[in-house]
């Protein structure tokens, strides 16, 4: 990292010794006499790190730091001493100074100091970086939804970000996108600016789940040596997202139970009540209501993570937003990969379009970033697609979407198909969009269950 630096000291020699220093180091590196000079200097540049000696005639180190903080907030500031000022720098640090360095003649120390404030500028950079690639990646407004069932979830999830205390179960297949959405609803509240921590339930083994959930103090069991911050105490101002909820163990489902309810918890081996403030989402791709009436999961938990629920449409019923989140994903990876982004064959976009996708967006992301891998030219064509996808998808019917309505199209080539064939490939399709509801899709055909039946046993 190429830092800019500017070094104050009133001592010519040494003030040029660092300079000259630091800009063999590849940075930035200028040189002022007086902390007025610095003053001056604030006004037209922001530099990333400030060499700053603390006893200078007119404005000392102490008053120039205090105006550094105004100035130049970001800027971190290392203070320089001579050997019996220790404790100056120690007050300086105090005000703000992010370290001191002892000046010696042949600038010992110098390099580690500056390396370690350099290591500190790449982190919050790095930091800076994420949380704004975040904050655009999941920022309502840069979403795009195609489909009408997407439309209608992402404005009921307006409403519900802006409330920062509803709980919100997520429900959907494996690969629909609960993580995903659990996030937009976070950085589009006002619970923003806390942490988003999430956990899968089914990742921690559930003799290890309350310790991870609650904390523990030094003491409370074999091996705990020192006091563990839980997940509760991490997500404080923020979003806990506790993923696949369903597969949660019904000891601890009491257990969080209280925690909703008392809105308070104990770390493990405590006697002390630790109040929580966060919103819950939870996420499960199992159809909970028949675990409450199997009693395998509690109806009163479920009634108090019930609050607000959005089910997630597999990606196979919202055939419109496949090609933008294909086109979504090329962007990504030909970012990573340093590449152009090419243009999807007419050809791609049927297969692309026709295929079930059983992962869903998760399948449909790695078979992307396959495609990407291979592809060199300007056109992502079918050959870059996985075999066994041009070949699933080599059938006679597609189903398209056109509003709210679903149709089928039909091609048929003629003398390759018999009408046998045309007719199994229309029930065929027409059970996938009823998924596989018999008596749904023999009434769209217009036929009795029996006949659908009788029909089915024909075709094999």
């Amino acid at each position: 990292m190429r830092a800019t630096i500017f070094v104050t000291d009133d001592e010519h020699v040494i003030r040029t010794a660092i300079v000259k220093r630091l800009a063999r180091q590849g940075h930035a590196a200028v040189g002022y006499e007086s902390g007025e000079a610095l003053m001056d200097a604030l006004q037209h540049t922001h530099p990333d790190l400030v060499l700053l000696d603390l006893k200078m005639p007119g404005m000392s180190g102490l008053d120039a730091l205090r105006h550094i903080r105004h100035l130049a907030p970001t800027a971190l500031v290392i203070m320089l001493t001579a050997y019996g000022s220790v404790q100056d720098a120690v007050e300086a640090m105090k005000l703000g100074a992010y370290d001191f360095l002892i000046k010696t003649v042949d600038l010992e120390g110098l390099d580690v100091v500056t390396g370690r404030a350099i290591d500190m500028l790449k982190l919050r950079r790095r930091l800076e970086a994420e949380l704004s690639g975040q904050e655009n990646q999941f920022h309502l407004s840069n979403l795009q939804a195609h489909s009408p069932a997407m439309k209608h979830l992402l404005e009921q999830v307006q409403g519900v970000a802006e409330n920062p205390k509803s709980s919100v179960m997520l429900l959907g297949e494996t690969g629909t996108g609960k993580e995903f959405l659990a996030r937009v609803i976070h950085h589009n509240g006002p619970r923003s600016a806390g942490p988003f921590v999430g956990v899968n339930c089914t990742a921690i083994p559930k003799d290890l789940f309350e310790s991870e959930l609650f904390g523990y103090e030094r003491g409370a069991f074999t091996g705990a040596n020192q006091r563990k911050l839980g997940l509760l105490e991490k997500a404080e101002g923020g979003t806990l997202f506790l993923d696949e909820i369903g597969d949660l163990d019904m000891s601890m489902q009491a257990k969080l139970l209280r925690v909703i309810q008392e809105r308070s918890f104990r770390r493990l081996g405590s006697t002390d009540d630790l109040g929580v403030d966060f919103r819950l989402i939870t996420a499960t791709n199992r159809e909970i209501k028949k675990d409450v009436e199997r009693g395998v999961f509690r109806e009163d938990l479920y009634f108090r993570l019930n609050v607000v629920t959005f089910e997630i449409p597999p990606l196979r019923k919202r055939v419109e937003d496949i090609i933008p989140l294909c086109q979504r994903s090329m962007m990504r990876f030909a970012h990573e990969f340093g590449k152009s982004v090419p243009e999807l064959d007419a050809g791609t976009r049927v297969i692309l379009e026709r295929y079930h996708y059983p992962g869903n967006i998760r399948e449909l992301e790695n078979i992307i970033e396959r495609a990407m891998i291979f592809c060199s030219g300007q056109l992502l064509t079918p050959d870059y697609l996985p075999r066994e996808l041009r070949e699933t998808v080599k059938q006679i019917t597609t189903s398209v979407s056109v509003g709210e309505e679903r149709l089928i199209r039909i091609e048929m080539h003629v003398g390759k198909q018999t009408l046998e064939q045309i007719e199994e490939s229309i029930i065929d399709e027409t059970l996938r969009l009823a998924d596989y509801n018999k008596s749904l899709a023999a009434k769209q055909l217009g036929l009795t269950r029996f006949s659908l039946d009788r029909r089915l046993k024909k075709h094999n």
